[in-house]
């Protein structure tokens, strides 16, 4: 837009500026989190699913194999708010942490429903992290699964 002989105009200086500080406004108050995905494979089961007639049809809809162990490759995606854009949470390290709340037993699958994992997996991050919005999904093998939004406690 410059040139050696050219200069700009008070009005679009004025323009630019009021744009680029708007920009700037938008960036700074701009709701931020970061996300990390992983897998986890487990053995759950519905109880009662076998028994239960509204589960245990024995027609189309039939769902009592629920109610027997049965193994699922779990996926997850966790979101999490971050208050400024320099690492807040460094996105590796907290999913090493998450991924090592298994490895240790912190958290078990157990029989548990995506529902009910996701709420064991927000108890320790809330504790670690307090007061921030989180967001997380569960799959059973990729392709069902639950998303629970935890708004941030402030």
């Amino acid at each position: 837009m410059y040139t050696s002989n050219m200069q700009e105009s008070y009005y679009h200086y004025m323009s630019r500026r009021n744009r680029e500080e708007d920009l700037k406004m938008q960036t700074q108050q701009a709701s931020k989190s970061i996300w990390i995905t992983f897998r986890k494979e487990g053995v759950h089961l519905y109880p009662g699913a076998d028994t239960d007639p509204k589960l245990a049809t024995g027609d189309w809809d039939d769902v009592s194999f629920l109610g027997v162990a049965h193994r699922h490759m779990f996926h997850f995606k966790i979101r999490i708010e971050v208050f400024h854009d320099d690492r807040d949470i460094e996105f590796i390290q907290f999913k090493r942490w998450i991924e090592r709340l298994y490895a240790q037993d912190v958290i078990q699958l157990n029989h548990k429903s995506c529902e009910m994992i996701a709420d064991d997996l927000y108890e320790e991050i809330s504790a670690k992290y307090p007061g921030r919005f989180v967001e997380i999904d569960v799959a059973e093998d990729g392709e069902n699964g639950c998303t629970n939004f935890y708004p941030s406690n402030k």
